[in-house]
């Protein structure tokens, strides 16, 4: 199965915001109880390279990825430290041509028909819809599938449990970025039991709506 194939088949990939490094693990675990093997780390915090490197060496089975990343050092830091794959908000040629080039996955922010014709021109047929909600959500989204249908993608920002079923039900959604399985406050909080309820009842959606 290819790292694609794997993402479809999750379908939901945490978009995790970490304050603190010793959070990592746990957070992993709980998401991994709940059903979720894929997470990605955004790099917006000091922590960001830490958190990866300790849930790829303690937490083997979650494939653990960076977000935000918006440059090529970023990108070769957190691949140093055990990322798995790439996100990125936009859509940077160093940062793509990088990843391909040490055979990463990289998911590129693309909004505009113009950024989806230079993601499939640089060899990739998975991007970002990043901001969903700002940019039209599931009905951006259809309409750039008719013109791009060799194109899937992964709507993150405005994504939650009420709008899940409109986006997963999308067969050009490979998966969705969600934040809400795993809350800035509930991380804190080390409310690890919710966490895992959660993304239980997330991939429970997934499943019953693809089937």
């Amino acid at each position: 199965m290819t790292f694609f194939e794997k993402v479809y088949n999750t379908g939901i990939v945490p978009v995790v915001v970490l304050n603190n490094a010793d959070d990592a693990v746990p957070l992993a675990k709980a998401l991994l109880k709940g059903g979720i093997d894929f997470m990605e780390i955004t790099f917006r915090t000091e922590c960001a390279a830490e958190s990866i490197a300790v849930i790829a060496k303690e937490v083997p089975e979650m494939t653990v990825g960076a977000g935000t990343v918006i440059s090529v050092e970023q990108a070769a830091l957190a691949v140093k430290n055990g990322a798995k794959f790439i996100v990125s908000p936009g859509l940077d040629d160093g940062v793509v041509i990088w990843a391909k080039g040490n055979n990463i996955p990289v998911i590129p922010g693309c909004v505009t028909p113009s950024e989806i014709i230079k993601a499939i021109s640089l060899g990739l047929n998975v991007v970002k819809f990043f901001p969903a909600d700002v940019f039209g959500g599931i009905k951006a989204i259809k309409a750039l599938s008719a013109p791009f249908g060799q194109v899937k993608f992964l709507p993150t920002g405005g994504v939650s449990e009420a709008n899940l079923k409109d986006f997963i039900s999308n067969k050009s959604v490979a998966a969705i970025g969600g934040s809400w399985v795993c809350k800035k406050d509930d991380i804190a909080n080390h409310d690890w039991d919710k966490i895992t309820a959660l993304s239980a009842e997330a991939v429970k959606i997934i499943k019953e709506t693809r089937s």
